[in-house]
């Protein structure tokens, strides 16, 4: 699996796609390898494994 874990920095916005109604969009607050601690919306704090989770990076300025 290609290590695209640094794709994934502090600030950037991400969706859980199997969870996104439920979670929220979230900011990534720390990528340490592929463990990334993100801050949801609706759920708060969740540490992500990317090896498990796909994450989705969105624009939020983007236009609908």
């Amino acid at each position: 699996m290609e290590n695209y874990s640094s794709l994934f920095t502090p600030g950037i916005y991400v969706i859980n796609p199997d969870k996104k109604q439920e979670w929220g969009i979230g900011q990534i607050q720390s990528s340490i390898n592929n463990l990334i601690t993100v801050n949801f919306e609706n759920v708060g704090k969740k540490t992500i494994n990317l090896n498990k989770i796909n994450l989705e990076i969105i624009n939020i300025n983007a236009n609908n």
